[in-house]
C-alpha cells in the first residue's frame, strides 16, 4: 500500500474513530482507572493515609472470607443458588419464547405486556414488598387466603429457613425470565421460516421442528447467555438475598451469600479492605470460570464459543 493510499484510508476512518472516542473515554474512566483501587484488598486501609499510603496487610483481608465458620455456608449458598437460577431461568425463558413465537403477533404482544413485561418492571422497584404481601404472617395472601382453603395453619415464613431455598428461585424466576425470554424470542423470530415450511412438507410435527430446527439454531445464543451468567456465579443479587428475606437473622443459613456477608461485615467493622478483597475474589473467580467454560465449549463446538 502506498503512503498516499494509507493517508486516504486514515481520513476515511477518522469520523468512525471520533465517534468511538466518547465510548473509549467512558470505559477508561469508569472501568480501567478504578482498577488501581484493587490495591486496597492488600492494605490495612486508613482514611488519613489514603489508598497508597496505608500499610500493607498482605492476604490478611482475605482471611475474613476463608477463616470464619460461615465461609463454607456463604460459598455454598452463592454457587448453588446462582447455578439453580441459571438453569431454571434459561429453561423457562426458552419455553416461553417458543410458545410466544407460535402465536400471532398481536396476541404475542398482549401476552408479553401482561404476563412478562409488567411483572418484570414492577418487580425491579417493589419486589420485596410484593413478596412480603404474599408471605406476611399476619396479612399475607398465602397465610390468610391460600392455606385456609386446604385447612392448613399459617406459616412463619420469615423465621423458617427451610422454605427459602424454594422461595428465592421462584422470586428470581419471576424477575429474570422476562428479560431472557425476549432475548431468545428475538433469536427465534430471526430464523428463516423456510426451514419450518420444508419440515412441515416432510411431515414434521411442531415438537420435531422445535427439537431439530429451533433449539439447534438458537444454541449459540443460549451458550453466550449461559457463559455470561457463569461469569457472575460468585456474585449475588443483593436485593434478592437481603431485602426479600427482610434481613432476618434466623434465615442466614439459607439466605446468606458472599455479598450480604461482606455488607454486614462492612457495616459492623467498617473494614473497606475486607470488602475490596471480597470483590477481587469474586471477579477473579468469575473471570477464570468464563475462560474455563469457554474453553470447554470451544472443544465441544468451536462455533458456539465466545472467543
Amino acid at each position: 500500500m502506498t503512503k498516499k493510499r494509507y493517508w486516504v484510508n486514515v481520513r476515511r476512518s477518522m469520523p468512525l474513530v471520533i465517534m468511538t472516542l466518547p465510548g473509549l473515554a467512558y470505559l477508561l474512566i469508569n472501568n480501567y482507572i478504578p482498577m488501581a483501587g484493587l490495591v486496597i484488598a492488600f492494605k490495612d486501609f486508613n482514611y488519613a493515609k489514603g489508598i497508597f499510603g496505608s500499610d500493607w496487610a498482605g492476604l490478611k483481608n482475605f482471611e475474613f472470607l476463608f477463616r470464619t465458620r460461615d465461609a463454607f455456608v456463604i460459598t455454598r449458598n452463592t454457587v448453588l443458588y446462582n447455578a439453580t437460577f441459571i438453569i431454571i431461568n434459561t429453561v423457562v425463558a426458552i419455553a416461553t419464547a417458543i410458545m410466544l413465537s407460535e402465536v400471532t403477533k398481536k396476541a404475542m404482544m398482549r401476552i408479553y405486556q401482561t404476563v412478562i413485561l409488567l411483572p418484570y418492571l414492577i418487580s425491579i422497584v417493589i419486589v420485596s414488598y410484593l413478596v412480603y404481601a404474599f408471605l406476611s404472617v399476619n396479612v399475607g395472601f398465602i397465610n390468610k387466603t391460600l392455606l385456609p382453603l386446604f385447612g392448613k395453619e399459617g406459616i412463619s415464613w420469615y423465621t423458617e429457613a427451610k422454605y427459602w431455598p424454594f422461595i428465592l428461585p421462584i422470586v428470581s424466576l419471576w424477575r429474570g425470565f422476562g428479560f431472557y425470554s425476549v432475548v431468545y424470542l428475538s433469536s427465534i423470530v430471526g430464523i428463516d421460516r423456510t426451514y419450518y415450511e420444508a419440515a412441515e412438507l416432510d411431515g414434521a410435527t411442531k415438537f420435531q421442528c422445535i427439537q431439530h430446527i429451533t433449539l439447534p439454531l438458537i444454541t449459540p445464543v443460549i451458550t453466550m447467555m449461559a457463559l455470561l451468567a457463569v461469569g457472575r456465579i460468585f456474585y449475588s443479587d443483593f436485593g434478592l438475598f437481603y431485602q426479600v428475606p427482610m434481613n432476618s437473622g434466623t434465615l442466614y443459613s439459607t439466605t446468606n451469600v458472599i455479598d450480604t456477608y461482606v455488607y454486614r461485615g462492612l457495616m459492623q467493622l467498617g473494614d473497606i479492605g475486607m470488602s475490596a478483597a471480597a470483590g477481587l475474589y469474586q471477579s477473579l473467580v468469575g473471570f477464570l470460570l468464563v475462560l474455563g467454560s469457554n474453553l470447554l465449549v470451544r472443544k465441544v463446538n468451536p462455533d458456539n464459543a465466545l472467543f
